[in-house]
């Protein structure tokens, strides 16, 4: 069916276009009962005002904009993305404002992205995630001059508000847990070597584990996936002097992990603790569920985006420390076995 313009109204209504757009935009220059039976053809026909008109007009496009730089067939499986993008949205609904949502497959095509939405005014602002090195978007949203709330760590952020939450801390007590349940050779499946927080997570996991004098203890980078999950955790189950101990940087990957070593005939946790990062559901329906790190994501989301919403209305908004993730132990974890 044809979208229903104000000329519609105007004609079902008997009044120019103009009494229309006086009516339905508040301004004076109709009289009261006119107004009335505007609004109700309006209403009656399903009329919605026009959000790129508007733009032009100086209004705001009621949406903002969130591009994911991963591989789009992985993120329907990343619970993380799944229940941030759930608390995000769930701020906005609340607002009426709307979500605008793409993958691209590197940096210079989600700058380019921005771009677009924000001189198309397609959005009033966006939320920056995946926060990398010396991250050439920090520079770029910064001269757009749009309204960005970084999720990372504000030491990369620039002038840019973010929300951040202390993974160093998460790492450390879980480091310090496992070595008070005896383990002495402890490995870390970690993501993105390039992220600010695998970054911080790995020089957190290394100095924990020298400081408490570990025996052995090493990292091996992944891209998130369950597939090299596995493959890394097959390194380092077949190798001499194996982990008794492996944490992962996802759900996906702890799970993949524990496949392999059942795989392998160790029996978790009795040869092998395994503990996984984000604490989905999916960690608690595996056998046995897994000890896991974990905060309230989808609350994660709504901060930054009530962030987001207050520097769209102009107020100063500060660098805020969310919650730090919290380790919760279950059946994967169990004192190391002592050497004969």
């Amino acid at each position: 069916m044809k979208r229903p313009t104000i000329a519609d109204i105007a004609r079902r209504a008997g009044v120019s276009k103009v009494a229309v757009s006086y009516a339905l935009n508040g301004r004076s220059g109709v009289s009261e009962t006119t107004r009335a039976r505007i609004v109700a053809i309006a209403e009656e026909v399903g009329w919605r005002p026009n959000s790129a008109a508007r733009a032009l007009n100086g209004a705001h496009a009621r949406s903002i904009g969130l591009v994911l730089c991963r591989p789009a067939r992985t993120l329907g499986m990343e619970p993380f993305f799944m229940e941030l993008i759930s608390g995000i949205q769930d701020e906005l609904s609340a607002r009426s404002y709307a979500l605008m949502l793409q993958v691209v497959k590197d940096h210079a095509e989600e700058i380019e992205i921005h771009r677009r939405w924000w001189g198309e005014r397609r959005v009033d602002g966006a939320i920056l995630v995946d926060l990398h090195l010396s991250d050439p978007r920090v520079a770029v949203m910064q001269e757009l001059g749009m309204p960005v709330v970084v999720i990372g760590h504000p030491s990369a952020a620039g002038s840019l508000p973010s929300i951040w939450s202390d993974d160093s801390a998460a790492v450390r007590e879980t480091v310090q847990y496992l070595a008070a349940l005896g383990h002495r050779r402890i490995a870390r499946i970690a993501g993105l070597p390039e992220l600010v927080h695998t970054v911080q997570r790995d020089q957190a996991f290394t100095r924990t584990c020298t400081e408490l004098a570990l025996d052995h203890h090493v990292i091996e980078h992944t891209n998130y996936t369950g597939e090299q999950g596995a493959q890394a955790t097959r390194r380092l189950l077949s190798a001499p002097g194996r982990p008794s101990a492996i944490v992962y940087d996802n759900d996906i990957m702890a799970v993949a992990g524990l496949s392999v070593a059942q795989e392998l005939g160790m029996d978790v946790p009795g040869e092998l603790s395994i503990v996984a990062w984000d604490d989905s559901p999916l960690s608690q329906v595996v056998r046995p569920p897994l000890s896991a790190v974990g905060r309230d994501i989808p609350a994660y989301g709504a901060h930054a985006a009530q962030m987001l919403m207050s520097l769209i209305a102009g107020e100063q908004v500060q660098d805020v420390q969310d919650v730090t993730a919290g380790l919760t132990p279950r059946g994967s974890t169990a004192t190391a076995k002592r050497s004969p």
